[in-house]
């Protein structure tokens, strides 16, 4: 609702998607840069710990962005206010990610375990975006970021008050750990398939942003702003039915080889829709689109249980969710101008794009995606220990 509610209502008060894409990539690259260092402390201190502080800021900052643009602010001051909206941002879906990690660690039921968590993700983006749009067209352009904020701030409280289920943090789990154990643990960014996993979630920002600014002004243009939240709701159903395909599959084939297949089919199938003009097109179209993210999606999530030590996952995660924020903010700026420029349908070429860019960056780093055989790892990486010669 974040994204898609900013868009609608700095749009109305500006009237230019230019600009409303570019508030609402400021908040995307706030949260891609500080989402990282959210679930690296949250993996130290717990996740309760982040959430608390985090969901309150994030409230006060929502609140703040959006007066500025009722009181139409000019550009910068708008960009500035978004910049703690986007950075406040609770990193839930990672966090619920890294407690399943915690319980099924080398379980065939992580695969399930992600479907599931992509079929509750895309449940949000069915619900969130057809919410935000009724909200803003129906009750205000203000409503949608208000629902949102509200949403925010009472879920992650009841989320952190789960204690039970959080992953030990990492300060209580070294605190056994012998003295040459006192360095400090390295970024989860320096494991190398993270990095390859990253370039491909940046293709996938690149669909969501493309598609939801570029759905906004197609629908706008044909003079029906109201089934902007219908279409992009079709497109996330698609994406939610393809979770549960992929959850109820017992697969054989590792998950890296199942992203290999993905992502080339997500790429493909973005390629029709600048040519969509009309909107049973467009509708069919996007679920096309939706039907290949989450099998890219739910497979990355699944490497990182094989690629990250228990100790970084939740940083891991979020270093994912914020490549996906990345190329979402991008995106969104980029279909925004070409929207201005030159009409609706040149904004679709952006999933394309994004998708082909990470496509040819995910094939060459490939060789990165499978674990390093057991003792290779323990010189480099993340919370490892140096092994030491036993007499």
């Amino acid at each position: 609702m974040l994204t898609i509610g900013i868009v609608l209502l700095v749009q109305h008060t500006t009237g230019s998607y230019g600009a409303a894409g570019t508030v609402s990539a400021t908040a995307g690259v706030a949260m891609a840069l500080c989402a990282p260092q959210s679930g690296k402390l949250a993996d130290r201190f717990g996740q309760g710990a982040v959430l608390l502080p985090g969901v309150l800021l994030h409230a006060s900052a929502i609140a703040l962005l959006t007066a500025l643009a009722l009181l139409h602010a000019p550009l910068w001051a708008l960009c500035l206010a978004a910049v703690p909206a986007g950075a406040s941002v609770p990193q839930i879906g990672p966090m619920v990610r890294a407690r399943w990690a915690a319980r099924l660690e080398g379980s065939p039921l992580m695969t399930t375990a992600a479907a599931f968590e992509s079929v509750t993700d895309e449940f949000t983006f069915v619900v969130g975006p057809v919410l935000a749009t009724a909200l803003c067209t129906g009750v205000h352009p203000a409503a949608g970021l208000i629902t949102e904020a509200t949403l925010t701030l009472f879920g992650g409280l009841l989320f952190a008050s789960q204690r039970g289920t959080q992953p030990q943090p990492s300060r209580e789990a070294g605190s056994s750990a012998a003295a040459g154990d006192s360095g400090r643990a390295a970024s989860a960014l320096s494991i190398p398939g993270v990095r390859a996993l990253a370039a491909a979630f940046l293709g996938i920002g690149a669909v969501f942003g493309g598609m939801q600014v570029s759905l906004t002004a197609f629908t706008e243009d044909i003079g029906q702003p109201g089934i902007n939240g219908l279409l992009y709701g079709i497109f996330a159903a698609g994406n939610m039915l393809a979770g549960v395909a992929c959850g109820a599959i017992h697969w054989r084939r590792s998950p890296q080889h199942r992203l290999l297949i993905a992502y080339p089919l997500l790429t493909l199938a973005t390629a029709p829709l600048w040519a969509a003009h009309s909107v049973p097109l467009l509708g069919l179209f996007g679920l096309l689109v939706g039907l290949c993210v989450a099998p890219s999606l739910i497979n990355g999530y699944t490497l990182v249980d094989t690629l990250v030590p228990a100790t970084a996952r939740t940083e891991a995660f979020t270093w994912l969710t914020g490549a996906v924020a990345l190329g979402q903010a991008a995106a969104a700026t980029t279909a925004g101008r070409l929207a201005d420029s030159f009409g609706p349908s040149a904004g679709f070429l952006v999933p394309l794009g994004g998708t082909s860019l990470a496509l040819l960056t995910l094939l060459s780093l490939r060789g990165r995606l499978s674990p390093a055989p057991t003792g290779q790892e323990a010189t480099r990486g993340v919370g490892h220990r140096t092994a030491l010669p036993v007499d």
